[in-house]
């Protein structure tokens, strides 16, 4: 009986842990959106997390790109998760805002991340990311 209790604490301790990973600061924008496109690619959602902007709206976005990352074949998965990611322009909208051209090594296909610094962190904000306007 000690056994158990022993070992259901012992999981609890661990599982806990679990929630408190925690992930270089970015010092840049381009830390920040290196950080996420890494993570994205890897399909490491908790990581991805850490480097943008924690809202409802930003959440769902993630978890429809991570749904669709899983829903390829496992050459593709593996494709992306083995990619380097290829930085193009960085655009310099103001002295907290940039956006962050570039392409993965696997797909090559041209994309765009803006990186925003709210009270001295740099976070990825993927709802204007996304928007066709940016």
């Amino acid at each position: 009986m000690k056994r158990l209790i022993f070992l259901l604490v012992f999981a609890i301790l661990f599982a806990c842990n679990d929630n408190d990973v925690k992930y270089t600061k970015a010092e840049n924008g381009l830390d920040a959106a290196r950080e996420f496109i890494d993570a994205l690619l890897k399909g490491d959602s908790q990581r991805a997390r850490a480097y943008m902007i924690d809202d409802e709206e930003n959440n769902a976005i993630l978890s429809r790109l991570h749904r669709q990352l899983r829903a390829r074949s496992t050459d593709d998965r593996e494709g992306y998760k083995d990619a380097s990611i290829m930085i193009g322009d960085t655009e310099n909208l103001s002295e907290t805002e940039m956006v962050i051209h570039y392409k993965s090594s696997y797909d090559r296909i041209a994309r765009k991340v803006k990186v925003i610094n709210i009270q001295g962190e740099w976070k990825v904000d993927l709802k204007y990311t996304l928007d066709p306007n940016l």
